[in-house]
Parts: structure tokens; sequence; C-alpha cells
């Protein structure tokens, strides 16, 4: 018996099956941005399809979307514009009989990192994704909230000196900034660049009054950062630590921890932990 786990990403869509907390089998298809609605929906029940002989307890499925989670409707899917409004959860459970879970991208990150990742010995946690973007999940009393609206974590959008917080604590700082991309200052940084050094310093500082915002909004006791960005996290933890050293509340910052992910295939798994997410009490 096991739980399936469906990635929607940007060019494939990944389905993954989990048995006794381990990801056994990845298949995956390829998509396009120009696919009509009923060819993705296709894929996805053909890539279900490949695992019919298996026993299978539910569906959870991650979406980089606004997501009514109730009824399990996606809204204006970023990489599938033909995705305005659709009933997903709706139309696999018809298909395939057995319960299915949607959320966006970011819950399911946090989802995965509590159920199989850092998070599993602690009951509030933040997952936040420094990506191209800024996005969070957000985990209390051991289980996912997502607010009325799949809004709860969008530290991003909120207004940070002239801009936002995700235009300075993404990658999109160093495209916007410096007109680079962050793996390259990366490569150039580890090779001693001075310039580039001083850039994830000053990226860190952003980033450490990000942290300090959720800090002051849910107070978790873990927050675990994920996405491509992360993995630079030394050379840019030192500012990013001092800057939150003036919080206000210091017991609360020496309680906190701060971890980077390390789960493969975070997406498949976090999305099939919407399944143990919804039987958690």
């Amino acid at each position: 018996m096991g739980v399936l786990g469906i990635d929607l990403g940007g060019t494939n869509v990944r389905v993954g099956l989990v048995e006794n907390n381990s990801l056994v089998r990845v298949e995956s298809l390829p998509i396009s941005k120009n696919d009509d609605d009923i060819i993705v929906l296709n894929n996805i029940y053909n890539l279900i399809d490949l695992f019919s002989k298996e026993e299978i307890l539910g569906i959870g499925i991650g979406v980089p979307s606004v997501v009514d989670v109730e009824r399990g409707i996606v809204y204006d899917v970023q990489n599938i514009p033909s995705w305005k409004e659709v009933r997903l959860k709706e139309l696999v459970e018809n298909n395939f009989g057995v319960p299915v879970y949607v959320n966006n991208d970011a819950n399911c990150f946090a989802a995965g990192e509590k159920y199989f990742g850092k998070g599993k010995d602690y009951n509030n946690i933040v997952g936040l994704i420094v990506g191209t973007g800024l996005g969070a999940g957000i985990v209390i009393h051991g289980k996912l909230y997502a607010g009325k609206n799949c809004g709860a974590g969008e530290f991003g959008t909120i207004p940070y000196k002239d801009k936002t917080y995700e235009y300075f604590c993404s990658g999109q700082y160093f495209y916007n900034e410096y007109n680079t991309t962050g793996e390259e200052l990366f490569k150039k940084a580890t090779q001693g660049d001075k310039e580039a050094i001083e850039i994830f310093s000053e990226f860190g500082a952003n980033l450490g009054e990000a942290i300090k915002l959720i800090m002051y909004s849910v107070d978790p006791e873990m927050i675990i950062l994920g996405g491509s960005v992360s993995k630079s996290f030394n050379l840019f933890k030192e500012k990013m630590y001092k800057s939150i050293s003036n919080f206000s509340y210091p017991k609360s910052i020496e309680n906190l921890k701060i971890e980077i992910s390390e789960i493969d295939n975070v997406a498949i798994l976090g999305a099939a932990a919407l399944y143990y997410n919804d039987l958690a009490k």
C-alpha cells in the first residue's frame, strides 16, 4: 500500500510512489505551456495508470498556483496558461476512486519537510523556498496551515524597502540589481571574487529581515530553507544571522533553528505528504 505524490512542474509532470516513508518509484512526462487543459490532464491520468497494479491509499498533487484547498480547485497555474480554473480534486477522484489532496508547491514543501525531512520532530515549522521567488508553507501544531484562500505564508509579497521581500530575498535580487544569476555569482564567490562575496552578504542581510518578519508573524521552532539560492547558504549565513540578532525577543532567536533542506525529490514527497497531513489530528 502506498501514496502517490504528483509534482506539476514547469516542464514536466512527475508522479512518485511513496511506501513506508520512502520514494520507491518515479514516472514522468513532459508538458508544454502551450498544451491545452485536456492534454495536461491526460498526461496526469496516464502516469497514474502506470501505478495501477499498486494498492493506492490516496493521491497528493502539488501545483504552482492559487488553490481552493477544500474543493481542490486550482486557478491560473503559472506554467500552464490553459489552466485558468480546474477542478483537479474532483476530476482525479472521479477517475481513480481514491482520496485526492491538492495544494500549492510551497505548502507541499513544508509538508514534505514535516513528514520526511528535518521537521519530523517539530510541530511548528516554516518551509521557506528561496529560489526564483520567495514562497513559504506553514505547519502549526503539526498540521499544514494554508489559510482560508491558500494565501498563508505569502511573505514575499509584503512591501520591503522600495519593493517587496521577494525582490530582495530571492534569485530576482541578483538579476534585477546586478544583471546576473545566483549560480554565476556562486561560482565567482567560491573562487574568491570579493564583489560576489559582498553581494551574497547583502542578500543575507535582506533574508535576515524576512526571517524576522516570519518570527513576528508565526514564531516557529524551525525555518527550513529550500530552493536554488539556499544552496549558497554558507555565503550568506553570517550576515543573515547578524541581521536577526537584534530581534526584539532574544530568547525566541536563541531557540530558533534554521536548517537547509536535504530531501531529494521534495516536491513529490511533499505532495504525497498532503495525504498524511489529512490524517493528522
